[in-house]
């Protein structure tokens, strides 16, 4: 068996998929009208979509899980997050864990998680 995408609920897929290019330069394998698979295997799916097939309520921020990325040059990374996206919420800001790693938090557009951090 093989783990093939990872799959995020998203209000606004032409927002949602720029903010993956300009952060983590993600580029659209197949768009599929409310279903989008970017590079490196992340899918956006459009909320309507997922809420009529769940027949439940999205819930943004729910913190059980984070989409995890590696950047060397974590300043010029949180940097341009800064520039590009000024109102973003963060978990936390730069910062240095007791082991060496850097790391920043916070959420994208939608309320999902992301981490990113320096080579471990």
């Amino acid at each position: 068996m093989k783990l093939k995408n990872i799959l995020i609920v998203v209000k606004d897929i032409e927002k949602s998929k720029q903010f993956y290019h300009d952060l983590f330069g993600l580029d659209v394998v197949l768009d599929n009208q409310g279903n989008m698979i970017l590079t490196e295997g992340l899918v956006l799916q459009d909320e309507k979509i997922w809420k009529q097939f769940l027949e439940k309520d999205i819930i943004s921020e729910s913190n059980s899980c984070e989409l995890y990325f590696e950047e060397r040059d974590i300043e010029a990374f949180a940097q341009k997050l800064e520039n590009l996206y000024p109102s973003i919420k963060y978990v936390n800001r730069l910062m240095t864990h007791s082991w060496g790693q850097k790391v920043i938090r916070f959420y994208d557009l939608d309320g999902n998680l992301i981490e990113v951090g320096t080579p471990k």
